[in-house]
């Protein structure tokens, strides 16, 4: 089966305007998205936006880039768009990775794909185990409840994704900016009029879960988190830097 990787990024972000472009090391937040999903070796890697900032910086540092208009309500929407308009042919599969995510692990990235691949799934993503109470609380991370306990083996439905939860909820995880969709449910999907629900809490998911698209969920290794705030940004910058001094020593 073939699969497209599409980045979906813009630079009016309400919490942090302009983080696609924010330097670690020396090199964008979306350009070290773009290089790890290439990592992974699991098919082509587009991003797709509405600024021509983004496209250029994308393609100065060896990538792909689409432009999009900048009337769509979600990442997925805007990755159809890059999709209709790339001339990559023959996909099974898409996977939407968001572009604030720079340590996502390139491992969890391979195992979502195989595992769509080996269950024929609609929707796919992951999640990781909650290791900071705070995070229930925290409304910019996104928690998911599955049906059955994660493990590295199975693959359950996810009943719900809210943004706060409480702690003592069953079977609830740090959901992580990722989705790997089969090509028909994609069309399916952005064929779907946006959800009062999605709207009110900014989770697209809830547009497939609604219109009764099942959504299977993976444990991963890795424990990535997303850059919403400047706070992200700083932790993130300082875990990436600490990394890359060690590579150096």
């Amino acid at each position: 089966m073939k699969t497209l990787i599409v980045i979906p990024s813009r630079l009016a972000a309400t919490r942090l305007p302009g983080k696609p472009l924010l330097k670690i090391n020396g090199l964008s937040i979306i350009s070290h998205v773009f290089k790890k999903a290439e990592k992974a070796k699991i098919g082509d890697v587009l991003v797709a936006t509405e600024n021509q900032e983004i496209i250029d910086d994308v393609k100065k540092n060896g990538g792909q880039a689409v432009l999009t208009s900048n009337k769509h309500n979600t990442g997925t929407d805007r990755i159809y768009e890059a999709l209709q308009k790339t001339e990559i042919s023959n996909i099974d599969l898409v996977m939407n990775l968001q572009g604030d995510e720079p340590l996502i692990d390139v491992d969890d990235i391979r195992n979502l794909n195989q595992l769509m691949i080996n269950t024929h799934s609609k929707i796919g993503t992951l999640a990781s185990k909650i290791l900071d109470e705070k995070l229930y609380d925290n409304q910019n991370a996104v928690k998911v409840k599955t049906k059955e306990e994660l493990n590295h083996k199975n693959f359950p439905e996810a009943i719900y994704f809210k943004r706060k939860t409480l702690k003592k909820d069953l079977n609830t995880y740090h959901h992580m900016g990722i989705y790997c969709y089969e090509i028909d449910t994609l069309k399916d999907f952005v064929s779907y009029k946006q959800s009062s629900n999605e709207a009110k809490y900014k989770l697209e998911q809830l547009r497939a879960l609604e219109n009764k698209i099942k959504i299977n969920v993976a444990l991963a290794k890795s424990h990535s988190i997303g850059i919403d705030t400047k706070e992200d940004f700083v932790a993130i910058k300082k875990i990436m830097e600490y990394k890359l001094s060690l590579i150096h020593i």
